[in-house]
């Protein structure tokens, strides 16, 4: 950990994206998440996060619970709406070291990002690029391995989208960063 936060804490080196800041919830300084896990684990059960607005510092968590699909939690040191209010599109991270526990079959988005992706017949597909939800599955964003003269455009556009979903996912074996799926290089 080398870097520090504008009072000078040490910002771990293990931070992940757990989530957003996209409103105000309430008059009394509440903030609402939009959480990037279905269960919001890591948010309800550590209690100091890291903001990425104004700059990068860590705040204490007062309350947290969940409210329909995201989290409304009251943080130190946010006293009213319109304090929650300038908080709105700051990222949240947590440090991975203090993410609860997961069975064998289950990953944190932030592991699977970077991980080689490679399909049933050995062909690399890419590497695992961000994640995002469509609502009742996550999805990999995989960015194929650009050639050297490949122009940016070019690569974008072979980018595949491959539900997080046991039809498709093989294997994800996190000490050799590879996922094996069952997908062709034609899909």
């Amino acid at each position: 950990m080398t870097d520090k936060n504008a009072s000078g804490v040490q910002i771990p080196d293990d931070l992940a994206q757990v989530g957003f800041v996209f409103g105000a919830f309430g008059v009394a300084g509440w903030v609402r998440i939009r959480p990037f896990s279905e269960d919001a684990d890591a948010l309800l059960k550590v209690k100091t996060w890291w903001l990425d607005k104004p700059a990068m510092r860590d705040v204490d968590v007062q309350q947290v619970k969940l409210h329909g699909g995201d989290v409304v939690a009251r943080l130190v040191g946010v006293t009213d709406r319109n304090v929650a209010e300038a908080l709105k599109g700051a990222a949240v991270f947590i440090p991975q070291s203090r993410f609860p526990v997961l069975s064998d079959d289950e990953f944190y988005w932030a592991e699977l990002i970077g991980l080689e992706v490679e399909n049933l017949q050995g062909e690399h597909l890419g590497t695992v690029t961000d994640m995002m939800s469509n609502g009742p599955q996550s999805i990999l964003r995989i960015a194929p391995a650009a050639a050297p003269d490949a122009k940016p455009e070019e690569v974008a556009a072979q980018e595949r989208l491959i539900p997080f979903v046991d039809a498709f996912i093989i294997k994800v074996d996190k000490a050799a960063k590879k996922i094996t799926v069952d997908w062709g290089l034609d899909y």
